[in-house]
């Protein structure tokens, strides 16, 4: 892409451009008042005015969600996955010559990018939904060839992935936004490393229905953005408030920018344990990392139930996929791990009172090395919409 081009040829400039970028995206982002501790109404409800800042911007921050005995669980496990990676796409091993953790083709991925790029930004992947290529930073001395950005199907490789997936407020907010059937979408880990870790080129989650007769603010569910060690203007996720609510040209914007640095965006700002909820259909994007701070984001997503049954994939998260039309067969054999999920909580966590899954009203479920062994592969059931 030519815009591409220049603004690669101007990469010094562009340095010297972040760091104000950073700064006013970071006051902008403050200044949203968008963010704090989740709160109820005195029946039961999620507080008002959280409801009403997160349809209006798009996303919200939940500070202090995650405690620090859960945050030392989910770090061990993300520890022992970066350890057990390949050292190379489609690689067979890991840094210690072992077989590498979903080399064996039962389910789950890791993806690997080059250091610093922006592998997705201005091609036809994904549907084409990264229309513009994100700058790609020269490369410190003896940087790596390869380096891990994405761990697919993460509930079956992490135990402690998988407690927090069935955490009982997040799901109270995921009932509140998606009502009480709502599904599962896709689990994954990112993990930005420090110096090295990949772009994620501006975009919209959402492929399926903007053109539908049904189409809404939340037609597209939802991604829950769990921060291990928080994240900042420099490693975290950027958003564009309040873009949620109609498809943007972002391909547009970037021209009249006259760069990857969106005026309008503001960065995710989270301390360790804060989880973030942004819609999938608002636009979004990540720089690459250049900064000292790792960053390490367990997500996982829902949508609306009536989103999902009668529509048909988009073939991103779940190779085929965009050849079926979802049923609720699928949509329940999918929400299994949910099911699993706040049985692995109740044993980790047994003094919190756990959630209650309605549509699994009745149905009884058991965690065990059994239960464990059945998740593999379960992501090839992802519903992307």
């Amino acid at each position: 892409m030519a815009e591409a081009a220049v603004w690669q040829s101007d990469y010094g400039e562009h340095e010297d451009a972040m760091v104000a970028y950073r700064a006013d995206g970071e006051a902008r982002a403050l200044a949203l008042g968008n963010r704090g501790p989740i709160r109820y109404e005195a029946d039961g409800s999620l507080d008002r005015d959280i409801v009403a800042s997160y349809w209006g911007h798009g996303f919200y921050v939940f500070q202090g969600v995650i405690g620090a005995p859960e945050l030392a669980d989910i770090e061990h496990d993300v520890q022992d996955i970066i350890e057990r990676a390949p050292t190379e796409p489609q690689g067979k091993f890991d840094i210690h010559g072992r077989p590498a953790l979903a080399s064996d083709g039962k389910g789950g991925g890791m993806a690997l990018v080059r250091p610093l790029s922006d592998p997705i930004g201005g091609t036809e992947r994904n549907n084409g939904r990264h229309p513009a290529k994100m700058i790609e930073p020269e490369l410190p001395d003896g940087a790596p060839e390869w380096v891990l950005q994405v761990v697919g199907g993460s509930l079956q490789f992490s135990d402690a992935a998988l407690r927090l997936y069935a955490h009982p407020d997040l799901m109270r907010v995921a009932e509140t936004f998606n009502g009480e059937d709502f599904s599962p979408f896709n689990e994954v880990i990112w993990i930005k490393h420090p110096r090295l870790g990949g772009s994620v080129a501006w975009h919209q989650d959402g492929t399926t229905h903007w053109d539908t007769a049904n189409f809404h603010k939340g037609s597209h569910g939802f991604n829950f953005m769990a921060q291990l060690y928080g994240c900042n203007a420099a490693n975290g996720l950027w958003v564009v408030p309040g873009s949620h609510l109609a498809q943007a040209d972002i391909k547009g914007w970037c021209d009249a920018a006259g760069s990857d640095r969106l005026p309008n965006a503001v960065p995710l700002l989270c301390e360790p344990g804060d989880v973030a909820i942004t819609n999938r259909q608002a636009v979004h994007g990540s720089f690459a990392n250049t900064s000292d701070d790792c960053r390490v984001t367990i997500n996982f997503g829902f949508h609306p139930r009536r989103s999902v049954v009668g529509a048909r994939g988009n073939g991103i998260h779940a190779p085929g996929s965009d050849k079926l039309i979802y049923d609720e067969d699928r949509v329940q054999k999918r929400s299994r791990v949910l099911g699993l999920a706040i049985e692995a909580r109740k044993q980790r966590f047994p003094d919190e009172t756990p959630y209650e899954y309605k549509p699994f009203a009745g149905r009884t479920f058991e965690w065990n090395d059994a239960a464990r062994e059945s998740l593999r592969g379960y992501n090839k059931l992802d519903l992307g919409i």
